[in-house]
């Protein structure tokens, strides 16, 4: 077995992150950007909450700029009475042709299912909605919320079952995001105008402050600073075996299950939605 100086001088040499490596540290990891206190770091850094109450919602951002990779987190969401409230957890870029993978929980009245809300935008252009429910209560515990993200593909999975796939097809003309670095952000923010049945249901104060929590993050990554990718450009086959998000794609058995998940789960997809599209669905919607 090799020695702790080799292994460390082999991820130094190929440059890689040691996100993966050290145990996750929120103080260390992100920046609290929003609330006035209402979010906060806790239990020496294992732990984040964000909180929202009838003044202000809250969030945090990642230190980092990441150019592809793969990104976990475990989030608890807002138990109860949810309804009215959105927690936000995605990747962006700034500007206004901004890249963007979302994750969007719309809360609920007490019983009623969770909304996952995902959506892809590239280039400032979004409109890639796809609404699923989940399989577990999301509030009674920590869940594993991931996103890969390759210059192939972008794999959306929950406890590592994936739900959703998007395919680079800049080929047939679709935007893809691979240009612009992005960083983590995650927010909670009062939603009733929209995110429970269109704003027919309101948030319920009473019920505030609302708190979702977040831990055990993890990003095994390309860390993007002063223009420069933390992954090398051209990678020999011997590299080290935790960049292999780089080229993963979905084998049989995670097709199988990303179908297991939409024929039973999804609730919403934009590439069936004629409606919207009445000139035609966009293209990747009709690719094979």
């Amino acid at each position: 077995m090799a020695s702790p100086a080799v292994v460390i001088a082999s991820l130094v040499f190929y440059s890689f992150v040691a996100a993966s490596t050290v145990a996750a540290n929120f103080y260390r990891d992100f920046d609290i950007t929003w609330g006035e206190g209402r979010g906060q770091i806790v239990n020496n850094g294992q732990v984040l909450t964000l909180s929202l109450d009838k003044a202000s919602g809250s969030g945090f951002q990642s230190k980092n700029e990441y150019l592809f990779g793969k990104i976990d987190m475990q989030l608890k969401l807002v138990s109860g009475n949810s309804a009215g409230t959105v927690t936000a957890y995605y990747l962006s870029s700034k500007g206004s042709t901004w890249d963007e993978i979302d994750f969007e929980f719309l809360g609920n009245l007490s019983g009623d299912p969770y909304i996952l809300h995902t959506n892809v935008f590239s280039q400032g252009k979004g409109n890639r909605e796809q609404q699923f429910y989940l399989w577990f209560d999301p509030t009674a515990d920590f869940h594993t919320y991931s996103i890969l993200w390759n210059p192939q593909r972008i794999i959306f999975s929950v406890d590592g079952t994936p739900i959703r796939e998007f395919k680079n097809m800049e080929s047939k003309g679709v935007p893809f995001p691979k240009d612009q670095p992005m960083r983590i952000y995650s927010s909670l923010w009062n939603a009733d105008d929209w995110a429970t049945r269109g704003g027919l249901v309101k948030t319920d104060w009473t019920q505030a402050p609302f708190t979702a929590s977040y831990r055990n993050f993890n990003a095994d990554a390309c860390i993007w600073s002063s223009g420069s990718s933390s992954c090398p450009t051209n990678s020999p086959p011997s590299s080290p075996s935790n960049n292999g998000w780089l080229s993963q794609e979905l084998d049989s058995s995670n097709q199988e299950r990303l179908q297991w998940v939409q024929k039973n789960y999804m609730i919403y997809n934009y590439c069936a939605d004629t409606k919207r599209f009445p000139q035609g669905l966009p293209t990747e919607c009709n690719a094979a």
